[in-house]
């Protein structure tokens, strides 16, 4: 039987990012996002500290006034005396391997603020909107007592909705006059958001975008019980609809504590999942294939000589048998 609850040594580490500190938060992060050896076991001992930060996916096209969404967001909750963990996720550099635009420059007005932690993740290659490592950074923000982790998406379209299986609420950000009356209508992007932010609302079109998104809702039947997702026009620069915007995020807060199946379990679901596929290759990689044979198979394959399903099913069956490379 497998124990739900594996061990993991308490380093000074895990002690000072559940203490709040920013430079051992800052630290933790960075040794997940390089894949440290040690970062499972920090990730194993901060684990039981999490379950308390509510966790906002801001999400949308490039262009559509995230971060100073964000920024403002953040401003609100902090009057409200609430911690706020900030994680931006950005292109490559393809130089530095880093964060390309560094959306901390846009979220200068919290830089001094001990209540907000604000860090850049850059996505790697990582597809789907997301970096591969925001999990793990939102289970530390989590344990270090931050009361809500907000997660920037880099600029995405209708098939890059990892946030969705991230996040506990989805807000999907889109801006009049630049398509987005199209972008609303396509199937992914609409499936994904408990709220829609039309933002930069004083633009010309966004009666009309609101109406397009409003159009594509009126086709779907919401029964008594289910959350219809609101659809909100902001100014993020100005900080117009900002208070409504919380105040939506609130009550679909209150509507999944009342009865839907909490996303907590669908996000670890999803998270195990990956963690198996991908100690499962690591598995293969190390004990089941010997060198250049993956290789060898792919070129099978290539060459039609054996089909994908046959080449799984070989690797497979050599995996369940416990057999080393000879």
């Amino acid at each position: 039987m497998i124990d739900p609850t594996p061990t993991a040594p308490r380093s000074s580490l895990t002690e000072r990012v559940r203490a709040g500190d920013a430079r051992a938060i800052a630290r933790a992060i960075s040794l997940i996002e390089d894949e440290a050896p040690q970062a499972a076991d920090l990730v194993r001992a901060l684990f039981p500290a999490t379950g308390h930060a509510y966790l906002v996916g801001i999400t949308g096209p490039p262009g559509a006034g995230k971060s100073t969404l964000v920024d403002r967001l953040t401003g609100q909750l902090r009057r409200r005396g609430q911690t706020v963990g900030i994680i931006a996720v950005d292109p490559t550099s393809p130089y530095t391997g880093g964060a390309m635009l560094g959306d901390r420059v846009r979220m200068q007005a919290h830089a001094g603020d001990e209540g907000v932690f604000i860090r850049s993740m850059a996505t790697r290659g990582n597809l789907g909107g997301l970096a591969r490592a925001t999990h793990e950074a939102a289970y530390v923000l989590d344990a270090a007592g931050k009361d809500w982790v907000v997660i920037e998406t880099v600029g995405v379209g209708q098939d890059e909705v990892d946030i969705v299986r991230t996040a506990d609420v989805s807000v999907v950000t889109l801006v009049p006059g630049t398509g987005d009356e199209v972008q609303a209508l396509k199937a992914g992007i609409m499936e994904i958001a408990d709220i829609f932010v039309v933002n930069k609302a004083d633009r010309d079109g966004a009666d009309r975008l609101v109406s397009s998104i409003e159009a594509m809702l009126a086709l779907e039947e919401f029964g008594p019980d289910q959350w219809r997702p609101p659809v909100l026009r902001t100014q993020a620069t100005t900080g117009a609809g900002l208070p409504d915007l919380v105040a939506a995020i609130d009550a679909f807060r209150v509507h999944g504590a009342a009865g839907r199946v909490p996303r907590q379990r669908v996000r670890h679901a999803f998270r195990l999942r990956e963690l198996l596929a991908s100690h499962f290759m690591d598995y293969v990689d190390r004990r089941v294939l010997g060198p250049g044979e993956l290789d060898a198979l792919l070129d099978l394959v290539a060459a039609r000589e054996v089909d994908p399903y046959t080449a799984a099913d070989r690797i497979l069956a050599r995996a369940l048998a416990g057999k080393d490379p000879a």
